[in-house]
This record gives structure tokens, sequence and C-alpha cells, in this order.
């Protein structure tokens, strides 16, 4: 029995053979038509040439498989991506300033990057396109128009938005070195 990937490949060698279309040409006929999910793909191929089903669903599969990006390794580049890419070397100033403290794990997320020592002290992400927030999980900290309390159970007690690196202030730092000391 012919392994998998094998029988794949020779399956689309067949239906380039009998279309006359290569994968490319392939890739075009759906970006013209503008379609994105699977079973219209597989359909429109289909009927435009004359494929049964088994071929159509191999052909859409190849097709999708080649318009893929590969992940990246960094993931930072999920969290900043396109409108948000520019905040990204104001995140890295923040956690570049934390790292003064001592040593702490990342932890990435969806959205944004949990900093942990024995427990969370801090989470830092992108807010809006044009700041950063920076969660604090730090109690009893003094009042303050930059602070912002947080709802109670929420992962942090406090968050502060910046949009510039001037604003990682003394004061700032301040607040971060006490949920970092808190953390343990």
């Amino acid at each position: 029995m012919a392994d998998p990937t094998t029988a794949t490949a020779t399956q689309l060698r067949n239906i380039e053979a009998r279309t006359g279309k290569s994968l490319a040409a392939v890739r075009q006929l759906i970006a013209a038509r503008g379609l994105a999910k699977h079973a219209q793909v597989r359909t429109m191929l289909m009927e435009a040439l004359a494929l049964g089903y088994g071929d159509a669903n191999a052909l859409a599969l190849a097709a999708a498989a080649q318009d893929a990006t590969p992940p990246s390794a960094d993931p930072l580049d999920a969290i900043y991506l396109d409108a948000k890419a520019a905040l990204r070397p104001l995140h890295e100033h923040i956690v570049g300033a934390i790292a003064a403290f001592g040593p702490f794990d990342t932890a990435p997320k969806k959205g944004y990057v949990s900093l942990r020592r024995k427990k969370q002290f801090a989470m830092v992400g992108p807010a809006t396109r044009t700041q950063v927030e920076i969660g604090l999980n730090a109690r009893d900290l003094p009042a303050d128009p930059r602070l912002k309390a947080s709802p109670p159970g929420g992962m942090c007690q406090y968050a502060v938005r910046v949009a510039q690196a001037g604003e990682v202030d003394a004061q700032l730092l301040g607040w971060l070195r006490a949920a970092f000391d808190a953390a343990g």
C-alpha cells in the first residue's frame, strides 16, 4: 500500500493531466472567484473542472495548504500583527525595563503576554492600535489617575495604558516592582 503523501501527489498529477490546470492555475481560479470556505471551493472545482467529489476535495486541500503561511516561532508576531505592529518596540521596552528587576517567566497568550514568578505579576499586550496595556497584579497601590482599578476577580487588580516609551517612568516602574516583589 502506498503512503498517503505519495498517493495524494499521484492524484494531483492525474488531475492536472486531465484538466490541463496546474495547482498554481487552480489557486488563481479560486482567488479570482473570491472563495475562502473549503466547501465553496470544492463545489466550484467540481463544476468548473468537471471533477468528482474526491478529486475536487483533494485539489481544494492542496491549494489551501499551499496558501497557508508557516506559523512564526515568535509568539509576539501573532500578538503584534498588522495595525498593532508598531507597538511591538514599546512592548519590548516595557519587558526590558522589568527584566532589570530579576528573572521571571513569560507565558504568551492569544492577545497578551503573562509575566510570572511564582504567580503572575503583570501582563503586557496591545490595548488599541496606539496603546499597550500593562495589567498589574498588586494590592493596595496608591490612587493615581494613570492607574485604573480592574473589577474584582480579574486577572490583575490594576491596568495602565502607555503610548510611548517615555511613559515607562519611575512611577510605573515602582508599581511594576511592587507587583514583581509580591509574586515571590
